[in-house]
């Protein structure tokens, strides 16, 4: 059968474009963190969305399962085969074609393969702004970005991924595909149906193009680093800022000692822009206007604060040196227990208070003095609240339920922009009211009855 599947997906991409070589398949088997691995029948790259269909029609006949993948940049394993089942891995890589820009619309239409920073940057050529921003940005995908409904540090703003979309375009798990690529922003006309595909992690079918929205291009900017006591401070000084700079106000991110720290040794060339500072938190605002204006604007706002110490960027060259720290924390700090979790802005002092005295106080089951690693989007309430080392691995199961308590005491979500994939796909169900994982069985059930879309993830 499998020799079959072969043929008949080989005749529709062509032999160079069906991977069956360990040495070839290697890399889109294992997830980046090499937390995840599993077999593949072979590794497919469709060229169009026309082949992207006749594949699936051709997995769908023989029963075997689809794993999309975009640029497996993902934390949760969910773009890699689970190896439960006879599986292929669907490469988007090769649809990376810009489809139409329209200026005048704010829109951008793109396949799935596009890299993120490659639409930045034909966004920016157009004198526009794709708003959506991470540390992948150099090599994930729109595809991906979609599928797991990427957040990042521009969400304070402009909202996370699912709010940057107009329409989609996606095959269905029978090999139907969805023309649903209309660049309106009023169409009340039923379902959202690009919602369903938006964070389902390709279990209810795969993305092929969207609609994205753009922004006006900001074209003044301040960026200023800044040292805070504690949590509390830095909520208290989100809210200051929002009442003194309004929209501009696009990025509020909070670093840990621990984090500054673990870079510096990562990174010797950085430089600490506040040595000793016990939590910092690195702003930007953006506007219209000149950076001269904005300058002063944020100076302004922070002098009529509590803030201690702030450090605010003269230049463009200053301010990219201030991002390069917070965007190297992740891989200072690349083997540990990792949590991707969102409370409610307000209760963000509270819960890393709560979170690392429950995590102290488990001496007999945790060993002591393990680091904790809290980073994260302040402003929309997402914390990335990271433990230990490589060591404390094992213990992940430990670690995770204590922090995920404290998460579930507060109101909040085990997974804010990373996805559930297969890290969390059983963990979900005790976090999830009954209910919802019922809908979102239906609704699974509804569009994939045979369940070949990246089974094991999500449901």
């Amino acid at each position: 059968m499998q020799n079959d599947l072969l043929g008949a997906i080989t005749a529709v991409v062509g032999e160079k474009n069906v991977l069956a070589d360990e040495q070839d398949t290697a890399p889109y088997l294992t997830d980046w963190r090499k937390q995840f691995r599993g077999p593949a029948v072979c590794v497919v790259r469709p060229g169009s969305t026309a082949e992207v269909s006749a594949v699936v029609r051709a997995c769908a006949q023989a029963g075997v399962a689809i794993v999309p993948q975009g640029g497996n940049t993902g934390l949760c394993g969910g773009s890699v085969p689970t190896g439960a089942r006879p599986e292929i891995v669907l490469s988007l890589s090769r649809m990376n074609r810009i489809r139409a820009l329209d200026a005048l619309n704010n829109t951008l239409t793109a396949e799935a393969g596009c890299v993120l920073a490659d639409l930045q940057r034909a966004a920016d050529a157009a004198g526009r702004l794709f708003a959506l921003s991470l540390a992948a940005e150099g090599s994930c995908q729109i595809g991906g970005n979609l599928s797991t409904n990427a957040g990042g540090v521009n969400v304070l703003r402009y909202g996370n991924a699912r709010d940057q979309v107009l329409g989609m375009e996606a095959v269905l798990p029978d090999g139907r595909i969805w023309d649903g690529l209309r660049g309106l922003r009023k169409d009340n006309t039923g379902y959202d149906l690009k919602q369903l595909f938006i964070g389902a992690e390709g279990t209810l079918g795969i993305i092929t193009a969207a609609v994205l929205k753009l922004h006006a291009k900001p074209t003044a900017s301040a960026t200023a680093w800044i040292e805070v006591q504690n949590p509390q401070a830095a909520v208290e000084l989100l809210s200051h800022l929002r009442g003194a700079c309004g929209d501009r106000l696009t990025a509020f991110e909070l670093l840990s000692r621990s984090c500054v720290d673990a870079v510096l040794k990562h990174r010797p060339q950085a430089r600490d822009p506040l040595p000793g500072s016990a939590w910092a938190l690195l702003v930007q605002l953006g506007d219209s206007g000149s950076d001269e204006a904005l300058h002063a604007l944020l100076e302004r706002a922070l002098e009529e604060s509590a803030a201690p110490n702030a450090v605010v960027a003269k230049n463009e060259a200053e301010a990219k040196a201030l991002w390069a720290i917070r965007e190297t924390v992740p891989e200072a700090q690349f083997g540990n227990v990792k949590h991707d979790i969102s409370v409610p802005v307000s209760k963000i002092p509270e819960f890393i208070t709560r979170t690392e005295s429950a995590l102290r106080a488990e001496a007999s089951r945790l060993p002591a003095g393990f680091p904790i690693y809290c980073f994260g989007h302040v402003g929309d309430g997402n914390l990335h609240y990271n433990v230990g080392d490589a060591a404390l691995l094992a213990r992940r199961d430990d670690v995770s339920r204590i922090v995920y308590e404290v998460v579930d005491e507060f109101g909040g979500s085990i997974s804010a922009e990373h996805g559930l994939g297969q890290l969390k796909r059983a963990e979900i169900a005790k976090h999830k009211p009954a209910l919802e994982l019922e809908l979102m069985r239906s609704v699974k059930r509804a569009l994939d009855p045979q369940g070949i879309m990246n089974p094991g993830k999500v449901v």
